[in-house]
């Protein structure tokens, strides 16, 4: 066993009392990792990671009382160089982005290896996130939708209103006549804003109006 000085302290946070045990044996096997403190729901789980001060913590997001997003969320209120590992059966996006938002460090399934479990904490003490590979593909998506929805920032005040009016499905005629325009210059700002939006035609064109909230 490596010296106590290199040793990574790591805090349990789990009300199933079976994968606390389970964890723990596991953990306690693998060079330079040291169970300190196991806490069976987020109130205990803040006041252990108070007295032990570990360096990284597994997190369970459901648990009774305070759940895993606002305990990961104090305890980094008080040590926020805590390396907080969420370990949970869940992938939906109303857990996974709060948690991560509130300061998760790496996420991952309670499907994985145990090897993999300890490889995680063993790169969260070196800096390193590790989350698994589904999180990643959502988190990967998520960060895309933003630049989606700004393009249409580069529209002008009118392009934008010949937008919603296609997006109600108008003709080119039909916006002319609403916006008192020509019906060339509908034909020019259509073309422009297409571009803009990188859409290939109309239809596109008011798809990407609802899907952005812009179509009334």
């Amino acid at each position: 066993m490596e010296n106590d000085e290199q040793l990574i302290k790591v805090l349990l946070v789990d009300d199933h009392e079976m994968v606390r045990i389970g964890l723990a044996a596991v953990l306690d096997t693998e060079d330079g990792i040291e169970v300190v403190g196991e806490a069976s729901n987020g109130e205990e789980g803040i006041r252990l990671a108070q007295e032990y001060k570990p360096d990284v913590i597994l997190m369970d997001l459901v648990m009774d009382g305070m759940d895993g997003i606002e305990t990961t969320r104090r305890v980094l209120q008080i040590n926020s160089d805590c390396k907080v590992i969420v370990l949970t059966s869940y992938l939906d996006d109303e857990k996974m982005y709060p948690v991560i938002e509130a300061g998760a460090f790496s996420y991952l399934l309670k499907t994985s290896r145990a090897s993999e479990i300890a490889d995680a904490i063993r790169a969260a003490a070196r800096g390193q996130s590790v989350l698994e590979s589904q999180v990643a593909s959502k988190m990967m998506s998520r960060f895309r939708e933003p630049l989606e929805r700004a393009l249409h920032e580069e529209l002008t005040d009118r392009e934008m209103d010949v937008l919603r009016l296609l997006a109600k499905g108008k003709s080119n005629q039909d916006i002319a006549d609403e916006l008192i325009i020509g019906i060339k210059t509908v034909k020019f700002h259509v073309t422009n804003l297409l571009a803009k939006l990188g859409v290939e035609d109309r239809t596109q064109a008011a798809i990407y109006a609802y899907k952005n909230g812009l179509a009334e």
